[in-house]
C-alpha cells in the first residue's frame, strides 16, 4: 500500500511537469506509468515482510561491520540461535549472544602505595618500598531483568609470575543471582562471606585509610570467599527503616598445614573447589537501619574445619561479628568487632607442643570527618569542585589471637599470646568520590614474637612486626 501511494504521487508529479512539447502522447505516458506500477506491486508481493532483499551480485555477503554481523553469512542466519546446529568454523568464536545484545559491563579498581616505616609491620613486609598491591577487574552483567551475574578477579603484587614470587591471581567472587522479589532472591557461586561489613566493602577506593583493619585481616580472614548458595533480600518495616539479610550454605574451611594457630584464621579459609569434610557451613548477616545514616548488623559463621592428615579428627569454627555505621552531617563513626571459638584445636600437627588457641577477638573503631574548604574551590576550581572532599580519619584497633592464653609458654616455638595494637591517623583527598589520595601515620605495638611471610601474612619468623611510620596510597575505580 505504501509503495502504491508513493508511485501514485510520482505519477501525478511526472504528469504535471512533463513538457507540452514532448513527443510522447499523454495516453502513452499514462500506460507506461501503469506498467511500472504493476511491476512494483508484483515485486512487493514476492517479498517476505521484515526481510531485506539481497542484491543478486552478493548472494553470500561478508559483513565488514560490527562483530555481531560477522557470523551472518546467509540471509536469515542472523535469526538462528547459537547451538550445535550452527554451521561454519573460523567465525564461530564470534557467534556469542552478548555480541548481538551487549549486557556486560567491565570496570574495576587499582591502587599504588609507598611506605616509610621504622621496620616491617602486619600489612607491610618491607619498611621502605613502593607497592602496587592490587589490580582488580570487575565484570557485571544484566542477563535478563531477573538474572544477574557479577565477578571480581584480583591480581595482587604483580600476579603469580612477578619476579618477587609473592603475587597471586584469584577469583574473589563470581555469583549468579536470580531475582524473585526484593524480599527474597537466590544467589549461587563463589560468594563473599557476609561476616562483618568490611569483607563486603573492602575495595581500596572505598576506604579512607591505607591498611585494612587488623580484625578483618586475622580474626575475619578478609578477603574471605567460599563456594555456596543461598538467599538474600530486604524488608521495609516502616517508611524510614529497612532490614537487609544474607543467608548461605557454603563449603567448610580447610587447613592443610596443621591445626589453626595463634597466627589467625586466614590459613583455614578457601575451599571453593571441594568440601574436604563433606560438611557444609552456614553463614549469614542481618542488618537493621532505623533511618538513613544509621546501621547496626550482626553476622555469624558456623562450620567444621579439616586439619591435615597428621592431626586428629575435625574441629568446629564459630565466628560472630557486629558492625556499625553512624553518620550525621560531615561526621561518621564506623567499626567492627569479631569473636572466634575453635574446638578440638589440640592436634599434633601444630608446631611445638601442638596446642592451638580456642578463642580470638578483635575490633576497630574509626571516626571520619569530611570537609572541603571554600577558599580552595575559589582559588583552584578545576582541582577542587563540588564533587571534591577531604577526610580526616583516626582509627584505634586491637587484636588478640589467643584469648585463653593456651599458647603462652610451653614448648611451642611460636611462644606467646598474640596481641597487636594499632593507632592510625590519616588525611585523604578525593577529587571525585571514586578516586582518593591518602597519607597516614601509623603506630604499632606487639606482644608476641610473630613475623611476616613474603606475601605479608602472619608467619613464624621471630622478627618483630611493630614498625611505625608513614603510608601513602592512591586508589581509583575505573
Amino acid at each position: 500500500m505504501k509503495m502504491r501511494s508513493i508511485l501514485g504521487a510520482l505519477s501525478i508529479l511526472a504528469l504535471a511537469v512533463t513538457p507540452v512539447f514532448a513527443e510522447e502522447s499523454l495516453e502513452e505516458r499514462v500506460k507506461r506509468l501503469e506498467e511500472a506500477l504493476q511491476r512494483a506491486q508484483e515485486r512487493e508481493s514476492r517479498e517476505v515482510p521484515g526481510e531485506r532483499s539481497t542484491p543478486p551480485s552478493t548472494p553470500y555477503p561478508m559483513s565488514a561491520g560490527p562483530m555481531s554481523d560477522i557470523k551472518n553469512e546467509r540471509k536469515g542466519e542472523e535469526r538462528v540461535p547459537l547451538g550445535f546446529g550452527s554451521t561454519g568454523s573460523g567465525k564461530l568464536i564470534y557467534a556469542k549472544p552478548f555480541l548481538s545484545a551487549p549486557k556486560a559491563t567491565i570496570g574495576g579498581y587499582a591502587d599504588v602505595m609507598y611506605n616509610i616505616l621504622s621496620r616491617q609491620n602486619l600489612d607491610n613486609p618491607s619498611r621502605n618500598s613502593f607497592g602496587q598491591q592490587r589490580l582488580v577487574p570487575f565484570i557485571y552483567a544484566d542477563i535478563t531483568d531477573r538474572v544477574k551475574f557479577a565477578a571480581e578477579l584480583e591480581l595482587e603484587r604483580g600476579g603469580t609470575n612477578s619476579p618477587q614470587g609473592d603475587g597471586s591471581i584469584q577469583i574473589e567472587f563470581a555469583q549468579l543471582d536470580y531475582l524473585i522479589d526484593e524480599r527474597i532472591n537466590i544467589r549461587g557461586g563463589i560468594l563473599l562471606m557476609p561476616v562483618g561489613k568490611f569483607n563486603l566493602l573492602h575495595d581500596s577506593p572505598l576506604n579512607d585509610l591505607v591498611d585494612r583493619p587488623m580484625v578483618s585481616r586475622i580474626v575475619i580472614p578478609s578477603t574471605w570467599f567460599e563456594a555456596g548458595a543461598g538467599i538474600y533480600g530486604t524488608f521495609y518495616p516502616t517508611t524510614l527503616s529497612k532490614i537487609d539479610y544474607e543467608l548461605y550454605a557454603v563449603n567448610g574451611m580447610t587447613q592443610t598445614a596443621g591445626a589453626i594457630t595463634d597466627l589467625g584464621v586466614r590459613s583455614a579459609r578457601g575451599s571453593v573447589s571441594r568440601d574436604r569434610d563433606d560438611s557444609k557451613a552456614i553463614v549469614g548477616r542481618l542488618a537493621f537501619s532505623p533511618m538513613l545514616g544509621v546501621e547496626i548488623a550482626g553476622s555469624g559463621y558456623h562450620g567444621q574445619y579439616k586439619p591435615s592428615t597428621a592431626t586428629v579428627g575435625s574441629g568446629n569454627i564459630d565466628i560472630f561479628a557486629v558492625d556499625w555505621t553512624l553518620q550525621r552531617g560531615p561526621f561518621e563513626l564506623i567499626g567492627e568487632a569479631a569473636w572466634v571459638r575453635i574446638s578440638n584445636n589440640n592436634a599434633t600437627g601444630v608446631t611445638g607442643n601442638g596446642i592451638g588457641p580456642s578463642g580470638m577477638f578483635g575490633y576497630y573503631v574509626q571516626g571520619n570527618y569530611h570537609f572541603m574548604p571554600e577558599i580552595l574551590k575559589r582559588l583552584a576550581p578545576s582541582h577542587f569542585s563540588e564533587a571534591s572532599t577531604f577526610t580526616a580519619t583516626v582509627r584505634w584497633e586491637q587484636v588478640d589471637t589467643d584469648t585463653d592464653n593456651r599458647t603462652v609458654g610451653g614448648a611451642n616455638t611460636l611462644g606467646n599470646r598474640r596481641e597487636l595494637d594499632r593507632l592510625t591517623v590519616g588525611l585523604n583527598f578525593r577529587p571525585i568520590e571514586d578516586t582518593v589520595f591518602k597519607i597516614n601515620w601509623q603506630y604499632n605495638t606487639q606482644n608476641g614474637a610473630v613475623g611476616l611471610t613474603p606475601a605479608g601474612d602472619l608467619g613464624t619468623s621471630s622478627s618483630p612486626m611493630d614498625g611505625d611510620g608513614f603510608l601513602f596510597q592512591a586508589a581509583t575505580y575505573f
